[in-house]
């Protein structure tokens, strides 16, 4: 049987009400990992982004303070511009992927936001597995900064690398992710599946063969000092207050949000 101390519990769905009002009163920031269970060729999990996200949330919360809302794992896909994508990847093969339209995830955020500031936090990382929708959830942010100003920030992890690490899909940058945090979900014996399947190339990205754990590490180190910076340009008062948010007012929030849809980069092909 697994057991955890109080202190190593981060997860706002694990917390106890006096632990949770701890962790609170200590730093009240909350992070919100962001994945989805999508492609990652024949040698990584479905779930890669989400694992990426939810490892770098826990690990922050555990050295930098905070609380890890319970994961998003479903996430913008199959519209705009990822659309040639998929099938320039895919080609005509069922990719079994969790995917919803950007107003339905958009709208969730605001709600996600409304949830947070009534819960009693007053700063929020939104970290995004998922790479490129995150111009949007920006949108979504800073029209819900208008009714609360509280410090939010949403960002993807290769963002937090950026200038350090390249991003990819499937290949050496996030294969070497998921080999240092989640070992058990890789396996790169099953690289010439691609060959002699009928799912074909499955979205594994060319230079897969070349991740390893040790880079991997590499890039969620370097990650998690980015988040550090974040948290402590963010890092609000213990004291301070914001008004609870109604439905109404989250909803007209939401109503800014979508006025701007001709914006959102999930849309543009």
């Amino acid at each position: 049987m697994t057991t955890t101390t109080p202190g190593d519990t981060v997860r706002w769905e694990d917390l106890l009400p006096r632990e949770f009002e701890q962790r609170l009163a200590q730093l009240p920031l909350v992070y919100l990992p962001m994945g989805l269970c999508e492609p990652h060729g024949h040698v990584a999990a479905f779930g890669l982004d989400t694992h990426k996200a939810v490892y770098l949330c826990e690990e922050s919360a555990r050295r930098f303070g905070g609380i890890v809302a319970p994961t998003q794992t479903y996430q913008i896909h199959e519209t705009g511009y990822h659309r040639p994508w998929l099938k320039e990847v895919m080609g005509d093969v069922n990719p079994r992927m969790g995917s919803l339209p950007p107003d339905v995830v958009l709208r969730l955020l605001v709600y996600q936001l409304r949830a947070f500031v009534n819960a009693g936090f007053r700063a929020v990382v939104v970290l995004t597995g998922h790479n490129a929708n995150q111009p949007d959830l920006r949108l979504a942010v800073e029209e819900f900064r208008r009714a609360r100003d509280i410090p939010i920030t949403a960002v993807s992890d290769p963002e937090l690398v950026m200038g350090q690490f390249e991003g990819d899909h499937a290949g050496r940058y996030e294969v070497s992710q998921l080999m240092y945090v989640r070992p058990e979900l890789v396996d790169l014996g099953r690289l010439d599946d691609r060959n002699t399947t009928p799912l074909g190339r499955f979205a594994q990205g060319d230079d897969a063969h070349l991740a390893t754990a040790s880079e991997g590490r590499a890039i969620i180190e370097a990650s998690l000092d980015a988040i550090k910076a974040i948290v402590d340009e963010g890092r609000p008062l213990p004291e301070a207050d914001a008004a609870f948010m109604s439905f109404e007012e989250a909803e007209e929030v939401w109503q800014r949000v979508a006025a701007r849809s001709d914006e959102w980069c999930t849309l543009r092909e």
